[in-house]
């Protein structure tokens, strides 16, 4: 995958499928605990000499040498833990210090003329980095009905996207306890700067 502007290019049908796919798999790996299939996926990417196609070999390279178990474990220490993880994966948390805010109230409010409803088996806030990012990827392939205009992904993005997940993934990035999620900040950061350069053109 080349680091080049994802949201504008000569080939757009599979420019907006890359994006999409892309949030799609930030998606995978933040809402749950890594299973088997993940892992096995994650072990058969591969990058490029680009910074964000380094974070994906990086990623497939820690797929390969960790195990399950020890998958299962960062992902509850890093996101769940006792009480609370050592991070908090949530809009309202990042952007007032508090969970269940101002911006989630927003954020329902703008979901609904998309179209976008909250799983029923989901326990998760909508302002959670996962569920964000699979909102995004649906605006761009129209899983929640039909494919959004680059304007309404812009929009959306800057207010309930970019003004604070390049932050969260910058902190997965450099968390101590992340091991396979340390790529998945980097992705995560490089990707809302793509994104964040993409929609300013």
């Amino acid at each position: 995958m080349q680091n080049h502007n994802l949201a504008v290019t000569t080939e757009p049908a599979e420019a907006e499928a890359l994006r999409a796919n892309l949030y799609r798999l930030l998606a995978r790996l933040l809402a749950r605990p890594a299973d088997e299939a993940l892992l096995a996926m994650l072990q058969g990417l591969s990058g490029d000499d680009s910074p964000l196609g380094r974070g994906i070999g990086d990623l497939a390279g820690e797929a390969r040498a960790i195990s399950l178990g020890a998958a299962r474990e960062e992902y509850q220490e890093l996101f769940i833990g006792v009480g609370r993880g050592e991070l908090v994966p949530y809009g309202s948390y990042y952007l007032t210090g508090f969970l269940n805010e101002k911006p989630l109230a927003r954020l329902r409010s703008d979901m609904v003329p998309l179209g976008i409803a909250r799983s029923e088996d989901s326990r998760d806030p909508e302002d959670h980095a996962g569920a964000l990012m699979e909102m995004m990827a649906g605006l761009i392939d129209g899983s929640f009905g039909q494919i959004q205009p680059l304007a309404v992904q812009k929009d959306f993005f800057r207010k309930h996207v970019g003004s604070w997940a390049g932050h969260f993934f910058a902190d997965l990035e450099t968390n101590r306890s992340a091991r396979l999620y340390r790529p998945v900040g980097t992705i995560g950061r490089q990707f809302m700067a793509i994104e964040e350069s993409g929609f300013d053109m």
